[in-house]
């Protein structure tokens, strides 16, 4: 027979309640009190009902994460390199703290939001106008966002890379490369990053050449050609996919990669490390931010402040794809 809480407070000699403060630290217990319970309750084999302490405390012990890019748009994030490097550092960080991590479904409407079951949340690349930020909002949920959000509630954090930094260092190294036409492909997106991005670009070059695609299959081709045909000669694409669809462009033109066009990607994908030619590739270093939004989201669930960082590096991997003199193998925006 399972023990109960009264056979716990029988045994430590105190009463139910002060047994409920000790396992959930309310009250005004003393630590030695405290402590005392929790040995004879872990003696005993005692554990609280889950499901009562959420009554209770109105806390569920829970984080979720989502992308939210595409509304409700059904489609699997997880199979993205980046997203998949999200999702396992935000595991390990919410374990680190204690918490058990949801991974929600891209496609949630604002009934699915309603229904969520979380202390706190972290959206991936929210958009504009997000629903799924709205709904929580209203419902006094802490949000972290791995970004800038276009409007920020009063239990909002956020985090990000250097986008201006990272973008600078990918222009030094076309342009050590020879490039002087260099062009951005990017998808026609609202979310931060790709905003920040865009802004980044066009305050580092002189004439802006930039493709926005919606295509995915393979992503940015049809654009990439139109790039390359009005005389780019380097390409650097913000989707993960992208360097591949460059390459794909130049090859349909007859290009060689890298001696009429540069390519650079951001992108987490350690296949572009294999590819004809090896894609150079800018890490956003997802585990570092994701980390940080848990961070700050739990901070805020302690009953901290929300807080804000934008100072987070990433890294430009070289490879032949984008190198036509000898340059370091790896810079970083740091």
């Amino acid at each position: 027979m399972k023990p109960t809480i009264l056979d716990v407070a029988r045994a430590a000699g105190v009463s139910v309640a002060t047994v409920s403060n000790a396992l959930n630290d309310t009250g005004r217990a003393s630590a030695a009190t405290r402590a005392r319970v929790r040995e004879v309750a872990a003696t005993m084999g005692y554990r609280p009902n889950a499901a009562g302490r959420t009554l209770r405390t109105g806390r569920t012990g829970v984080l979720a994460l989502a992308v939210t890019t595409f509304g409700e748009q059904t489609w699997n994030y997880a199979e993205i390199a980046y997203y998949a490097h999200m999702v396992a550092a935000a595991t390990s960080a919410a374990h680190a703290h204690r918490y058990a991590l949801t991974v929600l479904p891209a496609s949630l409407d604002a009934d699915g939001w309603h229904a969520v079951a979380a202390d706190g949340v972290v959206l991936l690349d929210s958009p504009e106008g997000d629903p799924a930020a709205r709904v929580l909002r209203a419902r006094g949920i802490p949000i972290a966002f791995d970004g800038r959000p276009h409007e920020l509630g009063p239990l909002d954090s956020w985090v990000d890379n250097d986008h201006a930094a990272t973008m600078a260092v990918v222009l030094a190294h076309l342009r050590e490369q020879g490039a002087r036409r260099i062009a951005l492909l990017a998808q026609n997106t609202s979310d931060h990053y790709t905003r920040d991005c865009l802004a980044a670009y066009r305050s580092q070059v002189d004439r802006p050449r930039i493709a926005l695609t919606e295509s995915t299959d393979p992503v940015g081709r049809a654009e990439a050609e139109q790039l390359l045909r009005d005389g780019a000669d380097a390409v650097y694409s913000l989707l993960d996919d992208g360097g591949r669809g460059i390459v794909a462009a130049a090859d349909a033109l007859g290009l060689r990669v890298p001696d009429d066009v540069l390519v650079v990607t951001a992108s987490e994908d350690p296949t572009y490390a294999s590819t004809s030619p090896p894609v150079s590739t800018v890490s956003l270093r997802p585990a570092d931010t994701i980390s940080a939004a848990v961070d700050a989201l739990v901070a805020t669930l302690a009953g901290g402040s929300p807080s804000v960082r934008d100072d987070l590096t990433t890294d430009l991997v070289v490879r032949p794809s984008s190198l036509r003199r000898s340059v370091p193998v790896r810079a970083s925006s740091s």
